[in-house]
């Protein structure tokens, strides 16, 4: 099948390079030069686990190319439009010009029978208003919200664990959702639900996916803050919840919450489209969930306050992590990097290292001090602060390796990843989010 892929950015640059690898022919299309020159040589435009050796296959066996030129999109049977939806300046609302843009300069390629697929996470109500430029050219909207984790994206897009189709009733849905099962004939040969529903419905399953989670997080968040005020211990909290099977465990890390280009930006455009629709009580909720994932951040500073007696200015701080999760160089709106940049307005001097996420943090915030390794960021510090729990931090760093670098003997554990006990027993006075 020919596939074009519009938008070759986080999740365009995987959709691309994954459905070239199950056999399809697929062009990428984005206005960025820079973008399609490096993707054209195989040069994945993110840090993403499997992504490079995916788009290398692709390019070298000519069953992926990139183009600035949309023409090129003509011909292909599916269009997968996968631009961004930024947060809106100045708004909570999400910023939907480039899918607006996408769709409106697709629409003269088109032929009739395309199907073309958006997977942008848009409000709900946008593919309605969408469909008529579709419709125009006589191809057929249908809406495929993407359920990407960054750090798995690659896994994800190849064995997901349902594929939603949001198409209007009747044969031509019909005839589109057909033409996606043919799109996905990889993951569906392994009895990968496929879940065919109407448009809203489509829309509303990722940001009610993104809203549960997020509340999930701030919730444990929250019993944090109720654990710090009365001396219990909300990792312990947390595992015995988990084993009920209702609740589970995954997603009640206590922590400094979470960050990323998607939950946050999600749950905040939810709750203004919520608002627009005369419903701003059904989500209310939602702007406390984003209250206390970001009061979380400013605890974090806390702790290191508190265990410096306030003697902050001139301390140095090894701030261990910058993207807001592992195996991930996105510091799009990322709580480690925040928490570096607060210690630093305080007078501290922050040096941050991440395994990956140094050149987006320097640019972001080029006035921090960075390191390229761990232990270059350990030495002589006075605190250290791990707030992204990579493998290097949380498995492959111990007590007694770290001390042999610096003579401060303080850590605060933003991700509750380490073992406080051992820590404690080596001599370091350890703070975590919500531990005795």
């Amino acid at each position: 099948m020919r596939i074009s892929v519009i938008g070759c950015g986080y999740l365009g640059a995987v959709h691309a390079a994954a459905m070239a690898s199950i056999g399809h022919e697929v062009v990428g299309i984005d206005v960025d030069p820079r973008k399609i020159e490096a993707l054209g040589r195989g040069e994945a435009p993110i840090y993403e686990p499997g992504l490079p050796e995916l788009l290398r296959s692709g390019v070298e066996s000519g069953a992926l190319r990139f183009s600035t030129d949309i023409a090129e999109s003509a011909g292909s049977a599916v269009h997968f439009v996968t631009v961004g939806t930024p947060q809106l300046p100045g708004s909570d609302a999400a910023d939907m010009r480039f899918v607006r843009a996408a769709f409106t300069e697709l629409a003269p390629h088109l032929r009739e029978g395309d199907v073309v697929a958006g997977k942008s996470t848009v409000p709900v109500g946008t593919a309605t208003e969408l469909e008529e430029i579709v419709q125009t050219a006589g191809a057929t909207l249908a809406w495929n919200p993407e359920f990407l984790r960054e750090g798995w994206a690659v896994q994800d897009t190849l064995d997901p664990d349902r594929i939603v189709v949001g198409v209007r009733s009747g044969p031509e849905g019909e005839r589109a959702a057909g033409v996606l099962r043919e799109a996905y004939w990889k993951a569906l040969e392994k009895d990968t639900p496929f879940i065919i529903t109407d448009f809203a419905t489509a829309e509303l399953v990722k940001v009610s996916a993104n809203a549960f989670l997020a509340t999930k997080i701030s919730f444990i968040n929250a019993m944090a803050e109720i654990a710090e005020a009365t001396g219990a211990d909300v990792t312990q909290l947390a595992d015995a919840l988990g084993h009920d099977v209702r609740i589970g465990r995954r997603f009640l890390g206590a922590g400094i919450g979470f960050g990323g280009g998607c939950l946050p930006k999600d749950i905040r455009a939810f709750a203004a489209r919520a608002e627009e629709l005369g419903l701003r009580d059904s989500v209310g909720f939602l702007r406390e969930v984003d209250a206390i994932n970001l009061r979380r951040r400013e605890r974090a500073v806390q702790l290191v306050l508190e265990e410096t007696r306030g003697a902050i200015v001139g301390t140095r701080v090894a701030v261990l992590g910058a993207a807001f999760k592992p195996h991930s160089d996105d510091v799009r709106d990322s709580p480690a990097l925040d928490v570096a940049v607060r210690l630093h307005g305080l007078g501290a001097r922050v040096v941050v290292t991440d395994p990956q996420a140094v050149p987006n943090a320097r640019a972001l915030h080029p006035q921090l001090t960075y390191a390229t390794s761990r232990d270059e960021a350990l030495r002589d510090a006075d605190v250290i602060v791990i707030v992204t729990e990579w493998d290097e931090y949380r498995r492959q760093m111990s007590p007694d390796d770290v001390a042999a670098l610096t003579d401060g003997r303080i850590i605060v554990d933003g991700r509750n990843c380490l073992d406080a006990e051992l820590w404690r027993a080596a001599g370091w006075r350890y703070r975590g989010m919500g531990r005795p």
